[in-house]
């Protein structure tokens, strides 16, 4: 038997040992498997069962004030709800994969904080692995003294990759779904998260692209992964995209009134209206989500970069139109369907692009269509449609830029 699971794996390809050793394998990965606060507004315990021990790094950063715990790869399979609770100094925490063999836990505070004590116990018996981080409150000039830069993650190296040649005339679509990993995004009052809504919507998409066969598709996340803001316009750029798609899901806080249906953004030096602003704002600020700072450029490329992006502007402003104009027949549109602001993930120089507002996770119905599947279906042909009716009559050299 086993003889012939191994020839077997070697005529797929797939791994010699790959049909015996799943289950060795799965006890390999470091999987999270519970999460408790403890304490008072003095003193506060973060604890995370794991099924093994590990090493990790905590450390805390300003601006807003959160504690960043980073790890080897992790598989959270923790409960549903785990990380709103708000307890003691604590008043949330979010986790997921930030880069490639590492996942992070960050942590959102109530007040300053010192580390008092991070370890990690080791299984015993019948009780799991445990990582413990211990947080007492102090003054805000010690915390701000204590806090640290934090790490880019080292996946950024696509940003130095040259555009990528091919003869392949077809268009390339970048698909972005927004946020990832620990930049959840935001969070409808069932628990639904905005990262895991728009990515089954961008897969969706992608699906319904290559089935045309006219156009070549990449997408800035595949899973629940990280993904900086400066990354996903580096990843449209190296692949030397024809169109880009940002795809989110918008929230209002209670208080902050209602509102409903799908919107398209573009970029603008200037926000349209104080609601773009604040979306825009919200979401150039989801690499702090991640306790991620981004480089900005200095002022020289600025002024290159401003450049640049006349040339496509009007490019970016067609799509959106004509976007609005398909989604019509299969999605409530907001009373105000096209907008425009300074969203840093439209800000490729030579790349047009559109952020689609799905609609808002605050909304039971705009809620209840995003997490349909007959909705995505329907919304993401009419996405296609207007993908059509914009690279129609395109030679492949236009099409390409």
């Amino acid at each position: 038997m086993r003889i012939g699971s191994i020839l077997l794996g070697l005529l797929l390809g797939t791994g010699v040992f790959a049909p015996l050793d799943a289950g060795a394998q799965t006890a390999q990965r470091v999987i999270a498997l519970d999460a408790r606060l403890a304490g008072d507004a003095s003193r506060t315990r973060l604890v995370i069962d794991l099924n093994k021990k590990i090493d990790v790094r905590a450390y805390t950063i300003a601006n807003p004030n959160r504690v960043v715990v980073d790890l080897p790869e992790v598989s959270f399979d923790l409960p549903v709800g785990a990380g709103k609770q708000t307890r003691g100094l604590v008043s949330a925490f979010r986790y997921g994969q930030f880069a490639p063999g590492k996942a992070r836990i960050v942590i959102d505070l109530r007040e300053p904080v010192k580390i008092d004590k991070t370890f990690v116990i080791a299984a015993q018996e019948d009780q799991p692995a445990r990582l413990v981080i211990d947080l007492v409150r102090t003054d805000l000039a010690s915390f701000q003294k204590s806090a640290i830069v934090p790490e880019r993650p080292q996946s950024l190296a696509a940003k130095t990759q040259p555009k990528q040649q091919t003869s392949d005339p077809r268009p390339l679509i970048v698909i972005d779904p927004g946020h990832g990993g620990p930049d959840v995004g935001a969070i409808a009052g069932t628990g639904d998260e905005e990262k895991e809504v728009v990515l089954e919507v961008a897969k969706k998409l992608r699906d319904q692209l290559l089935k045309t066969n006219r156009y070549r598709v990449v997408m800035t996340r595949n899973d629940d992964t990280f993904v900086s803001l400066d990354e996903r316009v580096a990843i449209a750029r190296s692949n030397a995209a024809s169109l880009f798609i940002s795809i989110h899901a918008d929230s209002l806080s209670k208080g902050a009134g209602e509102a409903s249906g799908a919107t398209i953004y573009t970029l603008s030096e200037r926000a349209s209206d104080s609601e773009a602003q604040r979306l825009a704002d919200k979401e150039n600020d989801s690499d702090k989500s991640a306790g991620y700072l981004s480089q900005q450029p200095d002022d020289v490329a600025n002024i290159l970069f401003d450049l640049a992006q006349r040339d496509t502007k009007n490019n970016s402003a067609l799509f959106a139109r004509t976007l609005v104009g398909s989604l019509k027949s299969s999605a409530r549109l907001h009373k105000s369907p096209l907008r425009a602001a300074g969203f840093v993930v439209l800000k490729s120089p030579d790349v047009p692009s559109v952020l689609v507002e799905l609609g808002y996770l605050s909304s039971p119905e705009d809620l209840r269509q995003m997490t349909s599947e007959a909705w995505r279906e329907k919304v993401t042909v009419s996405m296609v449609e207007a993908i059509d009716k914009f690279f129609a009559g395109r030679t492949p050299a236009v099409a390409g830029r």
